[in-house]
């Protein structure tokens, strides 16, 4: 603990004395704002209400945005108008953290706070079935290629895929082009699962990209926001459908919604912080420490979140879902703090 706390306060010290845009005054807001995955959201949340029972102070405001809708948010510039910290349910992208330098916002820093893992999720009074990353995406690509070209997907049932699949219409509710957990989905079971096909294999890489990633857009894949239990709510009255979202909500929903084997691997608290399940994906916080400043109250929050009582294999966020670090020898580590600078 005491190593992690040296190390936070050293990234804070970092950005303290490259901060020329923020200077504490009783013109900045006194509440601190997060936004961004709707994944991380809930643990946030959970910090949050902790932060405030044991200090008293005001409560961080947390928003549900979606992890690019929310870090577009952040890095739109300093000041009380913009957020302080933003969850994402993957890592921050390059273009992203451009965008941030574009709008002044040059010091931030990255905490790895755990694991989670995507989830394709059925009604527990339907039937669930084992699925690959290649029956995904010729189920959910917008196009496929036939006979050298691409044209829209034929295919409305599991078994026009896979003739072992069952004879049922493939219905999947699943997330924005906002949402974190769209963006590792597309990279991870899209572009993943249309590898090996040959005239796939022949187009130039940013071709094969958009190729493969794109999804339908004609009523089988269906844009259901970035509320899981949302989504969970319309499994239940579909019980032949699927939703894609995060291992928090079957872990909070199990006694409504099951989950399907990706490449022969359940999802579980164990395949998942081992890496064996193939949707296993990090969380991360994003501090603007340039906001530190004028709001200290941002440090004294990002320390309950990475403090053993929250993070612990014992803490209260793993009581509520959310899978702990794991290092080489299997014992827990600590979060994962990056100094990113944009210039």
């Amino acid at each position: 603990m005491m190593m992690r706390s040296a190390l936070f306060g050293l990234m804070v010290l970092v950005g303290l004395s490259a901060s020329v845009s923020v200077r504490a005054n009783d013109e900045f807001r006194h509440t601190v704002r997060i936004v961004g995955s709707s994944t991380v959201f809930p643990f946030a949340a959970f910090v949050a209400e902790r932060y405030y029972r044991q200090t008293g102070k005001n409560a961080p405001v947390v928003e549900s945005t979606g992890s690019g809708g929310g870090i577009k948010m952040f890095c739109g510039g300093v000041g009380a108008d913009t957020p302080d910290i933003v969850n994402a349910s993957r890592r921050m992208k390059v273009s992203e953290i451009s965008l941030c330098a574009n709008n002044k916002v040059h010091d931030i820093t990255e905490i790895m706070v755990g694991w989670d893992g995507i989830i394709l999720a059925t009604s527990v009074d339907g039937k669930a079935f084992g699925l690959t990353r290649q029956h995904l995406w010729k189920a959910l690509a917008k196009r496929l290629p036939v006979d050298g070209q691409l044209l829209d997907n034929p295919h409305k049932l599991w078994s026009h895929i896979d003739p072992e699949l069952p004879a049922v219409p493939i219905q999947v509710f699943g997330p924005p082009p906002t949402s974190g957990t769209r963006d590792v989905f597309v990279e991870e079971v899209m572009i993943k699962g249309c590898r090996g096909s040959s005239y796939v294999e022949t187009l130039p890489e940013e071709t094969r990209r958009v190729a493969c990633g794109e999804m339908r857009e004609d009523g089988v894949y269906v844009e259901a926001g970035e509320d899981d239990d949302l989504v969970v709510r319309r499994l239940k009255n579909n019980p032949k459908a699927f939703g894609i979202m995060g291992y928090n909500a079957l872990e909070r929903r199990s006694n409504l919604i099951t989950a399907v084997t990706i490449n022969g691997v359940a999802p579980s608290y164990e395949t998942i912080q081992d890496g064996e399940y193939p949707l296993a994906r990090p969380l991360f916080l994003y501090v603007k420490d340039e906001h530190l400043i004028a709001l200290p109250t941002i440090q004294n929050y990002v320390d309950e979140f990475i403090s053993p009582q929250a993070l612990g294999e014992e803490g209260y966020l793993a009581d509520n879902g959310l899978i702990p670090l794991k290092g080489m020898d299997g014992r827990q580590v600590k979060a994962q703090i990056t100094k990113l600078t944009a210039q």
